[in-house]
């Protein structure tokens, strides 16, 4: 099978010869620039730097060359734009904090304070106030919080949402030549990145994207505001939702049928033991809208809904079957009540699940091969009975993981060796 063809079996529940992988398509199933470094070296490939595409969580771009090693089955179509509102126009060499070689935009604009922290510009303007902070020794960046003074009581909706806008004509050209490449050029099952729909998603919340962020930007304020100003988050939710239909409408227009799923949301819901809305909140705050999107794309296209969402969520799964979820990532078996048996048993027949493949907490970094290829082995055997499921580990991998624990990971889930 190809991997278009394995991807679209298992996103309509049938069994294939092996669960199709995804490395690198999404921005919670991709790989830290760090550790890619060391797996391509791993597999025989010879050194250089690596594309950093995606600056948050300083993850790497995969190349055909690993994924023919590795049997991947998916690529992404990703935005132009990065969270930081610079787009990835041409690359310049920089060098992480633990020495690997990497290529980023030209517009990544960074400068390094007193204490060794690397602070980064929005939209690569050094006249505008640092929006992220990548710690000394750290492997994110955490983004810096630019609320400015507010009046609780004149919270206006419409200040916050200025981040989200429609698609422009170069913007739909862009994804329309990149689903047209994709299709014609590759056997790749084909995931698009949206970005737009996460309501509430705390990467988006401070708008490291922009240059003055207007409204409720601190995210244990926004929190608190999730019920002491609910009314005020329903109409950012409301004015965001208009904006994601109007732009899901023009991406019909764009790619048509030759995506297979696209990103809704990234929002996370669950903490390490339960949801951190109750269901309450969630089936009055986010149900209705992430419905409305869904119902449109179940009616207007081919396109498989997909929904990141750390944590326990078991507690939502049924609202999110309600609003017509199809797919659940990163499907976090440690957390409490997800269970991956349980989770197949319930909803196997009315969720994809993508992820789950390992954990990313402890076996992935902290276990040995041999444990990594047991729990891999564990874990398709139970996903993968009835189609319904994508191999990929449960989040990014990140960037301390040892490299013959991800070769083993992918010759488990092959069966084949890879280097």
């Amino acid at each position: 099978m190809t991997g278009r063809e394995r991807l679209r079996a298992a996103l309509h529940h049938k069994e294939t010869d092996r669960p199709p992988i995804d490395l690198g398509a999404t921005w919670v199933t991709s790989i830290s620039a760090s550790a890619y470094s060391r797996l391509r070296r791993a597999l025989g490939f010879p050194p250089g730097p690596v594309r950093m595409h995606e600056p948050l969580q300083l993850l790497g771009d995969v190349d055909d060359d690993v994924r023919a090693k590795l049997g991947i089955d998916v690529v992404g179509i990703w935005p132009q734009g990065t969270i930081f509102g610079y787009k990835n126009l041409g690359w310049k060499p920089w060098t992480l904090q633990d020495g690997t070689a990497v290529l980023v935009s030209t517009q990544f604009e960074t400068t390094t304070d007193t204490n060794g922290d690397v602070l980064i510009y929005p939209k690569g303007d050094r006249t505008a106030q640092p929006s992220g902070r990548l710690p000394k020794g750290g492997y994110y960046f955490d983004a810096i919080v630019r609320q400015e003074p507010l009046d609780m009581d004149k919270l206006d909706p419409r200040d916050w949402v200025e981040q989200f806008t429609v698609f422009t004509d170069e913007e739909l050209k862009y994804f329309e030549r990149e689903a047209d490449r994709l299709a014609r050029e590759t056997d790749f099952g084909i995931i698009l990145n949206f970005g737009q729909a996460g309501l509430g998603d705390i990467a988006i919340v401070p708008g490291m994207m922009l240059l003055h962020p207007k409204g409720v930007r601190d995210p244990q304020l926004w929190y608190e505001c999730l019920v002491t100003h609910t009314e005020y988050i329903r109409g950012i939710f409301a004015l965001q939702t208009e904006i994601v239909m109007q732009n899901m409408a023009l991406l019909r227009q764009a790619v048509g049928d030759k995506i297979d799923a696209i990103i809704i949301s990234g929002t996370d819901f669950g903490t390490q033991r339960g949801p951190f809305a109750s269901p309450k909140l969630f089936r009055d705050l986010w149900k209705p809208f992430y419905k409305k999107m869904n119902d449109w794309v179940h009616a207007n296209t081919k396109w498989k809904t997909f929904y990141h969402s750390c944590g326990s969520v078991a507690a939502l799964l049924d609202d999110f079957v309600e609003m017509g979820v199809d797919i659940l990532n990163p499907v976090q078996c440690s957390a409490v009540g997800m269970d991956a048996a349980t989770l197949k048993a319930k909803y196997g027949d009315k969720l994809v699940f993508w992820g789950g493949g390992v954990d990313t907490q402890k076996t992935l970094p902290f276990g040995t091969p041999e444990e990594v290829s047991r729990e891999v082995r564990e874990r398709v055997d139970i996903f993968g009975k009835g189609g319904g499921f994508v191999f990929n580990t449960i989040h990014n991998i990140q960037a301390q993981t040892p490299v013959e624990n991800l070769i083993a990971m992918y010759e488990e889930v092959l069966g084949r060796k890879v280097n």
